[in-house]
């Protein structure tokens, strides 16, 4: 992570600021929890797991505290490059953080065994940092199914504190937010306290057409797609133009996204362009282009170029 100058702040003698890093399997609710406690959406939120392929960075900010969350790509035994540098993303993360929240499934953990969630425990064995364990959708289970599902995790990793939650419906979180400020080490806040994020416009434009790609389209549509945004331009008195390259991996595909005479496609826009209006507090102009590039995922230099690896 680069260097971070802190910021100086005279109203707190014992200011905590510091990384929290929430990792867990793909679509247990990172991007939800994060959203909640930050209190706007920073991450997209889709049903489909792997919806989130780079580290996010979220702020938090009050009197006493400044939390930066690390919302992470989901933790999978890796099939191609793409899913390699997510994985690469999650662990440096970790690594970055001074505290780790391992969030879990409360459905699917009543239903398996911990057993089955060895890449959180491979992980959680090469840090020395605290852990906090994260049930989420409590609310879609008993209570008493819970107990169970505590005593086995806590079975297989010494966890500091364990948080049964509903990011969704923001149950716990509260309590959560407050347990991990005190965490923190006592440090002066690494940014404005009006910031949310250190992330570009250009990043959360590309991420919002993606969403959309992820909403409307089945299969392997969406993990086949990646957007650049080519041109952002800012106009005084007019709307902001912006062009987006969507790249799919094979020509059937460009296809089944552009649609019957471009119709998928100009709707894919035009919900990506009520949001991106909404984000940026402006009108904008939003032109969509689809190109084949093919295999993509297991290029090494377009990931690069596209912010997936270093």
């Amino acid at each position: 992570m680069d260097e971070i100058t802190p910021q100086s702040t005279n109203s707190v003698k014992e200011f905590r600021a510091g990384f929290v890093a929430i990792i867990g399997e793909p679509n247990v609710g990172k991007s939800t929890l994060m959203n909640s406690l930050i209190g706007q959406k920073i991450s997209i939120v889709t049903p489909k797991p792997q919806t989130t392929r780079h580290k996010v960075l979220g702020i938090f900010t009050n009197e006493e505290s400044q939390v930066i969350f690390l919302d992470t790509p989901g933790l999978l035994k890796p099939k191609y490059r793409l899913q390699e540098a997510m994985m690469n993303s999650a662990r440096a993360a970790m690594n970055d953080a001074d505290l780790v929240l391992v969030m879990i499934d409360a459905v699917r953990a009543k239903n398996s065994s911990a057993k089955e969630h060895e890449l959180e425990f491979q992980l959680l064995q090469s840090i020395t940092k605290s852990a906090y364990l994260l049930i989420n959708k409590i609310d879609a289970v008993e209570k008493q199914d819970l107990l169970p599902v505590i005593a086995e995790f806590s079975a297989h990793y010494p966890f500091k504190e364990v948080f049964p939650i509903s990011a969704l419906n923001n149950q716990g979180t509260s309590e959560l937010l407050a347990t991990i400020a005190k965490e923190l080490p006592v440090h002066p806040p690494f940014y404005p306290s009006d910031s949310i994020s250190e992330q570009s416009e250009r990043f959360f434009v590309s991420e919002i057409i993606r969403e959309k790609i992820f909403e409307k389209y089945r299969e392997e549509i969406p993990y086949s797609t990646t957007v650049d945004i080519v041109q952002f331009k800012e106009e005084k008195g007019s709307k902001d133009e912006i062009h987006a390259e969507i790249y799919v991996e094979r020509d059937s595909q460009k296809g089944i996204l552009i649609g019957k005479k471009g119709l998928a496609l100009k709707e894919i826009g035009q919900l990506a362009r009520k949001d991106i209006e909404q984000l940026l507090g402006r009108p904008v102009f939003l032109k969509l282009f689809v190109k084949v590039r093919k295999n993509w995922r297991e290029d090494d230099n377009w990931l690069k170029r596209l912010g997936y690896s270093e």
